[in-house]
């Protein structure tokens, strides 16, 4: 294994996730390798956690306690750092203050309001989308929130495509925008579309365009995102999971 791949990989796994890994070298290239990674890293984070679904279920516990327990779990295995990135994006779009001011805002440690009506839409909408899914038998159930999951670190690899700028000069956004390479979005876009087949059988099509219409609806928001701020910062990449991750649950569950 390269050190330049070792490197990404602990990157990606400690940006990703709470596992305490030995640092590698942290620079561009490694950072490449590392958003690149990225769906597979969430794939992982997603097994887990619909693993944990699935026992969960077996215990009998109530579709809504089970989800919101799910939720809950994944937020504490990534320290809660997307669901904060979602936050402090939302309360600087919303101020509709000049760009300088409005990534001020993203660096305060307070939520405003903005900020606390995403956090409270986002989580209830990924409880209740777990809550709600068809009765398909566990490897649909185990698919969908692989596949939610490892969307929504997809759409941070196509945040820090090449071509996206960072919106300030220093800090993790700085650090990965403008990173990853078309062919590392060519193999993972089809990958996690393809596994979203297993999530809904009954109708093949509905998982892969709830993938594509999530990366949609998150590649939209990137381009209003880079017209008011100039870029991307680590806060919007948090955003981008949060929402890729939710409008997914909602295509794989509606409908069901």
């Amino acid at each position: 294994m390269s050190s330049r791949f070792a490197s990404g990989l602990r990157l990606a796994v400690t940006t990703f996730t709470v596992l305490p890994l030995r640092p590698g070298r942290i620079d561009r290239p490694a950072a490449a390798v590392a958003m690149a990674l990225a769906p597979a890293v969430g794939a992982a984070l997603g097994a887990l956690l619909g693993a944990a679904l699935l026992g969960l279920a077996a215990l009998s516990a109530p579709p809504l306690v089970a989800g919101a327990a799910v939720v809950g779990l994944g937020a504490l295995l990534t320290r809660s750092l997307h669901l904060d990135g979602l936050a402090d994006t939302v309360d600087a779009l919303g101020s509709h203050k000049p760009p300088a001011a409005a990534l001020e805002i993203m660096k305060k440690p307070d939520v405003g309001p903005f900020g606390v009506v995403a956090l409270s839409v986002v989580l209830l909408l990924q409880a209740a989308s777990l809550a709600a899914l068809p009765p398909r038998g566990w490897l649909p159930a185990l698919a969908t929130v692989v596949v939610a999951t490892a969307a929504g670190r997809l759409a941070v690899s196509w945040a820090c495509r090449r071509g996206v700028p960072a919106a300030r000069p220093e800090g993790l956004g700085a650090l990965v925008a403008g990173t990853v390479p078309p062919a590392a979005l060519a193999v993972a876009t089809p990958a996690v579309a393809a596994v979203a087949l297993c999530a809904t059988p009954d109708r093949w099509w509905q998982g892969p365009l709830a993938v594509l219409g999530a990366l949609a609806v998150t590649v939209a928001l990137l381009r209003h995102v880079v017209r008011r701020l100039g870029g991307v910062t680590g806060d919007v990449l948090g955003a981008a999971v949060e929402i890729t991750t939710t409008v997914a649950y909602l295509g794989l569950v509606l409908g069901g």
